[in-house]
């Protein structure tokens, strides 16, 4: 049985920033006793969410040690943190992944381990008729964030098949706009499609009645790609190697538990939300969204290549090149225990 996860935000408005613990202009050393962790109100961040929401990182980590965590919505504020020193660890996309590693001083943010692979699909509005690659000329086409997961995937799709979005001459209207903003154009009727990661893939399909019409993970080899990564601070790491091994072993630990118990999860999960949202999902949505991505501890180290080429091929990485040497950090993991990373 495969545990999936979901990148689940408020439907109905916009996160901003949820600040949990302290405030964001702290710039506190890090030391043996308190560790920072950034993440976000998705379901593909479930390990970080179910790991704090059922206390397993403080079980791990001892009464001494403090943790201080902070929800954000998008990943370049966790890198932003990561720069700054507000925040020692973080879960984010492949994206800022590689550009924090390219863009810290000393390529001192790294990836650390997996978190999840998978769970982002394309979806169809009811009302447009899009059923191959070639059905994208002069549509409108929305994902998240320009550079996020999804961005780099739609328009290398429309690349490899040829066509070019309107910015670059082309026929395929591209909006990046955030995730509510998008469900709110579905409903409208303003757009003919979306490359969304879970549950908003769901929820435009189960809710508004999209089709999808396609994973995204069956366009990548094995069907598995990063989706979500644990990255860190190596200063951090290096002067707190006690304290990052057993929250690393928690971060394991966790993913097994989540494999697990998928019904609990998706409880843990909606109650997280509720708490800290003000409103949940429908179990419906929190289910399947949850079968539709892997929560795994391998970062799957082909996939984040993969991603920096196609990433480079749209023009994201610079005119100069770029270098990946390096960027998964290396550590002796011959005592954590569950999902392995390699």
């Amino acid at each position: 049985m495969k545990t999936r996860a979901i990148i689940a935000t408020s439907i109905v408005g916009i996160i901003v920033l949820s600040v949990i613990g302290i405030s964001l202009n702290s710039n506190a050393e890090s030391n043996e006793n308190k560790i920072r962790i950034a993440y976000f109100p998705n379901i593909g961040h479930a390990i970080p969410i179910v790991g704090m929401e059922k206390g397993f990182f403080e079980t791990n980590l001892g009464e001494q040690v403090t943790i201080e965590t902070r929800v954000f919505d998008s990943g370049p504020q966790a890198i932003e943190s990561l720069f700054a020193n507000s925040i020692d660890l973080a879960y984010v996309g492949p994206g800022p992944a590689i550009n924090g590693f390219l863009n810290s001083e000393n390529h001192s943010i790294k990836i650390l381990a997996g978190a999840a692979s998978g769970g982002a699909s394309f979806i169809v509005h009811p009302q447009s008729k899009i059923n191959m690659a070639s059905d994208f000329s002069g549509k409108k086409i929305a994902a998240p964030q320009i550079g996020n997961t999804q961005d780099v995937s739609l328009r290398y799709y429309l690349s490899e098949n040829g066509l070019k979005t309107a910015d670059k001459g082309g026929s395929v209207i591209v909006y990046n706009i955030p995730n509510p903003d998008i469900y709110t154009l579905f409903v409208k009727g303003e757009i003919d499609g979306a490359w969304v990661a879970e549950p908003w893939a769901t929820i435009l399909e189960t809710e508004l009645n999209g089709k999808r019409l396609f994973f995204e993970e069956d366009l990548w080899p094995n069907q598995e790609f990063a989706s979500v990564l644990l990255i860190g601070n190596v200063n951090f790491i290096e002067k707190n190697p006690v304290l990052f091994t057993n929250f690393l072993d928690s971060h394991h630990k966790t993913a097994d538990w989540i494999y697990q118990n998928p019904v609990e999860t998706r409880n843990v999960f909606n109650t997280f939300l509720k708490s800290h949202l003000g409103q949940s999902l429908s179990d419906e949505v929190v289910d399947i969204a949850l079968s539709n991505l892997v929560i795994t501890a391998n970062p799957i180290p082909d996939s984040v290549y993969s991603f920096a080429e196609k990433a480079d091929s749209l023009g994201y990485l610079g005119r100069n090149g770029y270098d990946l040497s390096g960027i998964f950090y290396l550590f002796d993991t011959n005592s954590i225990e569950g999902d392995n990373t390699t």
